[in-house]
């Protein structure tokens, strides 16, 4: 879990990316090592997300259940917290109170 509370010397997109008609949205940010992150906001809700690259997702705050790629039971988070999803994979999350978000493309 990053304990950065913010970043500096980045480049931050101009447009949102918006989800899920307006419930899920972030913004894309190039570190300086040219690596990305977005950081986000999820709005209460059911959403079911897919991987290009491996991701950490670290919760900086919120109430959230996911279902992890090949796992047969939800976990629960509540708070910070950090979890990981595999490259070409698909996890889903029911968001129970607004929950703020970094997320992470591994190479």
């Amino acid at each position: 879990m990053s304990n950065e509370l913010e970043f500096q010397n980045v480049c931050v997109a101009r447009e949102a990316n918006v989800y899920f008609d307006g419930k899920v949205t972030s913004r894309t940010i190039t570190m300086p090592d040219g690596s990305q992150k977005t950081l986000g906001v999820m709005l209460p809700g059911e959403y079911e997300f897919g991987t290009q690259a491996a991701e950490e997702m670290d919760i900086s705050s919120g109430d959230l259940d996911v279902l992890l790629p090949d796992a047969d039971d939800w976990v629960s988070f509540k708070g910070a917290c950090v979890f990981h999803v595999p490259a070409e994979a698909s996890f889903k999350l029911k968001v129970h109170s607004i929950t703020h978000y970094c997320c992470t493309y591994l190479r």
